[in-house]
């Protein structure tokens, strides 16, 4: 047997959990699929923040630097690195003490290099989605 008022109760609970959800559902068919990055190829200049990030095997201290940028498209074989905009973080790798040294004096600031070659990261230890091999400081004159 049913309670008297169960008919009341139920209709409540559906309007209820109607007032809940309806908002939510609409809010996610309104929302506008990402648009990926603008390109980024050999020679062009990316810009962003410089963080210095702890890295390194055991053992050994490695100086790790990251740029945080719009999110940019890489040329094929790559494209986006399987991200729907394209990577926002760039790793950049330091083939010298040089380069190491020249890229402290731009931590936690802005910072545009040349890129001369950068591909998707893939390896496990990797902190950024892309990875810059060969690149040159830009300046402002």
């Amino acid at each position: 047997m049913t309670k008297p008022r169960f008919g009341r109760r139920y209709c409540f609970a559906a309007i209820t959990a109607a007032a809940l959800i309806g908002p939510s559902a609409w809010a996610q068919q309104a929302e506008p699929a990402p648009k990926p990055g603008k390109p980024i190829n050999a020679g062009d200049v990316l810009s962003g923040e410089l963080n210095a990030m702890k890295g390194g095997k055991k053992g050994k201290r490695a100086a790790t630097y990251q740029i945080t940028s719009e999110p940019r498209r890489l040329p094929p074989p790559n494209g986006l690195c399987n991200l729907e905009t394209g990577p926002e973080t760039f790793q950049l790798v330091t083939n010298s003490d040089a380069q190491t040294a020249q890229l402290k004096n731009f931590i936690g600031k802005e910072i545009s290099v040349k890129v001369d070659e950068v591909a998707c990261a893939q390896d496990a230890g990797q902190i950024s989605e892309a990875v810059i091999t060969k690149w040159s400081v830009v300046t402002k004159h």
